[in-house]
């Protein structure tokens, strides 16, 4: 049985701690880790394809605004759906709105989906993946050959690959990054179009726990190759098969899904940056509104009216700059992309683009203030 203690502990301990430091330091310089374990050919250490299709008990780590919608959807899916969470409020929110159990032991534990924060606790708006990193070493101890782990967590360029040799190369990983917004939970909620990447061809091959027909997986590497589209349309679990799928369908130990269409890529670090490059994307396009309303300001322009008329051409959309780049996942996931970067030229469009919103939000605190000095004047 499985102390899921040590989930909280291992981060406590100075040495661990160490370790863990340094592993995450190698994964944004993109450099092997120094604890690599001994390792023998994948073939020889995970189990059969047949025994990878059997997804039945799936492990949600971390219950949070991801990780709760992904369990709700897992138990919707008809899947037996576990969860942890070093917050108990979080667990116990779980066990009531998503119907999820505490995890006792995981060596029964089929699918691994890993949906913890990547930033430090101390300051939200910085990478960090030292929890990411400690419950791989605790799933590495107790998990059964041949698991899925899928990890949904925004990461830097190369922690899958990390995580996969953490893993002594036994179990399978895939890297599914999320686009779940909550403002939008129905129309972007878990169940969207979505990127995939595995760390081996054979990773690849798991990816039937997502709906997607693993026998495809050799036109996806194909394709990435060829420059071809690795869009898909997916086989849904409750939709009418062909005679052909029926009879494919017949000969697996499982047929569950989770029925999300996916865009796979044959390089799992394409998977990994495109979250974090998205989410840089759309930190340009709210910092270019942000300097295009303080030039409105410092010039006279009346910001609002000079948006519609730009709007109006068919490839431009300035979006409202309103209270700035919110949240902590584009600033972190910026500095993320920033970070992982090899060129010895790091992007200046994204460092202008921090300034930018620093400047941005100088502004709205001065005029905030103002204005409050205004009212208070006029009470006096």
């Amino acid at each position: 049985m499985i102390n899921i203690l040590v989930l909280d502990e291992i981060g406590s301990e100075a040495k661990s701690h160490q370790q863990l430091d340094h592993i995450y330091d190698s994964v944004l310089m993109n450099e092997p880790p120094t604890h690599q374990a001994e390792t023998g050919k994948l073939e020889d250490q995970i189990n059969t394809p047949e025994e990878l299709r059997i997804f039945e008990k799936v492990l949600v780590v971390g219950l949070g605004q991801l990780g709760l919608p992904v369990a709700k959807y897992l138990t919707e899916r008809g899947f037996e759906t576990y969860g942890y969470d070093i917050n108990n409020t979080a667990m116990e929110r779980a066990e009531k709105v998503a119907s999820v159990r505490k995890v006792t032991n995981l060596s029964e534990i089929d699918v691994f989906i890993i949906c913890v924060s990547t930033h430090r606790s101390e300051d939200m708006f910085s990478p960090q993946v030292d929890g990411l990193l400690s419950i791989v070493e605790e799933i590495s101890r107790e998990a059964k050959n041949g698991a899925l782990v899928s990890i949904e967590s925004t990461i830097p360029r190369g922690t899958s690959k990390k995580v996969f040799e953490m893993l002594n190369h036994r179990l399978h990983v895939v890297h599914v990054p999320h686009r779940w917004y909550a403002l939008e939970e129905k129309e972007h909620g878990v169940n969207q179009i979505r990127v995939i990447g595995g760390v081996c061809d054979c990773c690849l091959n798991a990816i039937e726990f997502y709906g997607y027909p693993s026998d495809a997986i050799e036109n996806v590497i194909m394709n990435s190759k060829e420059g071809s589209s690795n869009s898909i349309v997916l086989r849904s679990s409750t939709a009418d098969n062909s005679s052909n799928d029926r009879a494919r369908n017949s000969s697996l130990k499982s047929t569950k899904n989770l029925g999300i269409p996916l865009h796979p890529v044959s390089n799992i670090e394409i998977a990994e940056i495109s979250k974090i490059a998205e989410n840089a994307h759309r930190y340009l396009q709210i910092a270019f509104a942000e300097d295009l309303y303080l030039y409105s300001q410092a010039n006279g322009i009346n910001f609002a009216e000079l948006r519609e008329a730009l709007n109006t051409k068919w490839n431009v959309n300035i979006l409202e700059p309103r209270d700035g780049i919110g949240g902590h996942c584009l600033p972190k996931d910026t500095k993320m992309f920033l970070q992982s970067s090899h060129s010895p030229n790091k992007s200046k469009i994204l460092s202008a683009a921090i300034e930018v919103d620093s400047a941005y939000s100088r502004y709205r605190q001065a005029k905030n203030i103002a204005s409050k000095q205004r009212r208070g004047s006029r009470i006096l």
